[in-house]
């Protein structure tokens, strides 16, 4: 059997884990810190963290584009870089709207480097391991999202609330991540004469729209979740301490879940995987939203993070082997678009209706969009996914 961890992949690897860890470290703390900062109410921060997504959406399907054009090192090095930069920009924000548009910004070269990044995975690993390796491609991302809130929220309280050594953390791991993109040893694209230069699927795999519209109500009801736990943990449970437990142990069922899914990975059990996972997470969004207590809260987590852990890596693969080879950054541009726009929805639409009507409501709309994604998953996209699989 070819060998999965090579040193490319493992270099990879951490680029994205630095990416996401630089990313995630300040996320679930951005709502507490505009509201003691600038003194923004729910609406106004959902709306002002939003940004950041819509920017990456609009960027993602140029960055598939971009990714299967251009030399992949050299996108992946110039993006890291400007994504580095601009966490200087939340050092020197002084007002809300700077902030804002800093923040905003930050989505652009974020959209793209992911892009690029995962795009590079698939060319370093070798095909026969190739399906498994982009299931442990993924645990970077979650094991990213799960480690750096644990750490803001004890470094915030060593720093008696002080945000700006978050954001200087931010900067200096995202710098790590330009060193090891600078190591990596690539192949060369091969040559596709007499393509076409404009057509829509180099900007969006057409072949897995039912897939990314499905993927996309998962994402709406974590992006809810997520952005909101800390908050929401703090003014109704009374929580002001915890959330790192909460994510520890997502954390702790996203790993299990790759572990033990990734058996069914290697041999091309896609399908079994995702319905698995969307089983299991509906029931710890029904849990979350169902019982408001610190048990519910935490038991949540978990079960979320099991559920997640299978779903993701599945979804992951349906988009690659819909995608011809050359068509792999359009692949993996148009799963991060479906992810991040359900997310962006979540955030946005969770503001609102936490503001307005309560958080209760935000998690009971979290619960019904995933509902609907099951709904979606059953009734289209399973039996689409096995007609037209390349692979």
């Amino acid at each position: 059997m070819e060998k999965l961890w090579n040193a490319n992949y493992i270099k990879i690897w951490t680029v994205n884990f630095l990416l996401h860890f630089s990313f995630t470290l300040i996320v679930p703390l951005l709502p507490l810190y505009l509201s003691e900062t600038f003194g923004a109410n729910k609406e106004t921060i959902g709306l002002c963290l939003a940004g950041y997504t819509v920017m990456a959406i609009i960027i993602r399907p140029f960055s598939g584009y971009v990714t299967d054009t251009f030399p992949r090192k050299a996108v992946l090095i110039v993006c890291n870089f400007i994504f580095f930069a601009l966490f200087a920009g939340y050092l020197i924000a002084g007002s809300l709207t700077m902030f804002t548009i800093f923040r905003t910004l930050h989505g652009l070269p974020f959209g793209t480097s992911t892009v690029a990044a995962s795009t590079v995975a698939i060319d370093v690993l070798p095909s026969s391991r190739r399906t498994e390796g982009m299931g442990y491609y993924g645990l970077a991302n979650n094991l990213a999202t799960v480690i750096g809130p644990i750490l803001a929220i004890w470094f915030l309280q060593m720093f008696d609330g002080n945000f700006q050594p978050l954001f200087w953390m931010s900067f200096i791991i995202s710098f790590l991540g330009i060193l090891l993109d600078l190591s990596l040893d690539i192949p060369k694209k091969e040559f596709i004469p007499n393509r076409k230069m404009i057509s829509l699927d180099r900007f969006f795999l057409l072949a897995g729209w039912r897939e990314a519209l499905t993927l996309l109500c998962f994402a709406f009801s974590y992006g809810i979740v997520s952005t909101y736990v800390a908050i929401y943990g703090k003014e109704c449970l009374g929580i002001t301490s915890g959330t790192g437990l909460f994510f520890s142990l997502l954390a702790v069922g996203l790993i299990l879940s790759r572990l033990t899914g990734s058996k069914a990975l290697r041999e091309n059990r896609v399908t079994r995987n995702a319905t698995m996972g969307m089983l299991v997470s509906v029931f710890g969004y029904l849990l979350f939203a169902a019982v408001q207590s610190p048990i519910a809260y935490y038991g949540s987590a978990f079960i979320i993070g099991l559920g997640n852990g299978h779903m993701y890596p599945a979804f992951l693969n349906m988009f690659i082997n819909l995608a011809r080879h050359d068509q792999r950054g359009t692949a993996n541009s148009s799963i991060l678009t479906s992810w991040d726009a359900g997310v962006g929805l979540g955030v946005l639409t969770g503001g609102l209706l936490s503001e307005h009507l309560g958080y209760a409501s935000a998690f009971w709309g979290a619960l019904a969009i995933n509902v609907a994604g099951i709904i979606l998953y059953f009734a289209v996209t399973r039996a689409h996914f096995e007609k037209n699989k390349l692979r």
